[in-house]
């Protein structure tokens, strides 16, 4: 075999790709092709990765939204002024009513050249605030949803789930319970003597009235997330339903105060049962989770577990 013989043979064996040869192109391509980069579908790696910049952007977005949603909110309880204030002072109507059957005077009255529409203004933004909680409590979810674990946003649902009768109950009783309230505390007008009262001063008693109310309707439910977070167990419920009790009596003595016991009555007995519900709950959490626990995880650092021998 020649020299140029052997040199042909080995420049046929090399291990580089034909010019022309379209498969072996495609091949080196995918070799040195660059990976992907895998997409971030976890909101909360993405939340996490972001700077301080980024998250008061995010802020302002939110924050832009939900006030855009409550002034146009605002719109509709502007135009439906008329029958939102009616309802408002539906519960004083009744109470005048009857004073004047009594011959009293109470009259709700503005005294100053501005406060009409000071008060159609405050009531059309407290319409928007509540017409529009829908779409700012979105926002304020999708807000503060990246920095929760999985099974906190599950807390958060359920929470917010269970809230929403309770807190709306509470309002719908403090509603119910108002006339006596006002015809209480009428009753020790002089004779003789004019009740007129100013209707900011109405207005801002009903939204205190009825955020104490629906907050007062959520104690039990706190109670129970509390304890599922192993901070409160029930038989510390069980312990203090004494002064738990002549605290519910209490708040309702001053929430409705009035020599009725309808109206207390009314408050107290779904507070208890509300209360009474949520210590069942949290007792049967508290088994629950004794049954879960396993021996060795009630023993010290510094402490020696026993042997298990066998038997001879």
């Amino acid at each position: 075999m020649t020299v140029a013989d052997t040199e042909q043979r080995t420049r046929f064996r090399t291990p580089f790709r034909r010019r022309n040869d379209p498969a072996a192109a495609t091949a080196a391509k995918r070799s040195t092709r660059q990976p992907k980069p895998a997409k971030v579908t976890d909101p909360a790696a993405a939340a996490g990765s972001m700077t301080l910049v980024e998250h008061l952007r995010e802020l302002r977005n939110r924050v832009f939204w939900s006030v855009l949603a409550i002034l146009a909110a605002a719109v509709v309880g502007w135009i439906y002024y008329q029958p939102i204030f009616d309802w408002i002072t539906a519960p004083f109507t009744q109470v005048i009513d009857d004073a004047k059957a009594r011959g009293q005077t109470v009259e709700l009255i503005l005294t100053g050249i501005a406060d009409p529409f000071t008060l159609k203004v405050q009531i059309a933004l407290v319409s928007g605030v509540l017409i529009a909680a829908p779409i700012w409590l979105y926002q304020l979810w999708r807000f503060i949803t990246p920095g929760l674990h999985r099974h906190e946003r599950r807390w958060a649902v359920g929470f917010v789930v269970a809230a929403t009768p309770f807190f709306v109950g509470g309002m719908a009783l403090a509603y119910l319970t108002m006339p006596h309230a006002y015809a209480f505390f009428l009753d020790f007008t002089p004779t003789g003597v004019s009740n007129l009262l100013d209707v900011s001063t109405y207005l801002n008693f009903f939204i205190r009235t009825e955020l104490a109310f629906g907050v007062a309707f959520l104690a039990p439910l706190v109670a129970v997330v509390l304890n599922l977070a192993s901070i409160l167990p029930g038989r510390k419920m069980v312990q203090w339903w004494r002064a738990i009790v002549v605290g519910i009596v209490g708040f309702a003595a001053v929430a409705t105060p009035t020599t009725d016991p309808g109206p207390m009555a009314l408050l107290v007995l779904p507070m208890l049962a509300f209360t009474a519900l949520a210590t069942g709950i949290m007792l049967l959490n508290d088994r629950r989770r004794a049954r879960r626990r396993r021996p060795q995880d009630e023993w010290s650092d510094d402490e020696a577990s026993p042997l298990d021998l066998p038997e001879h």
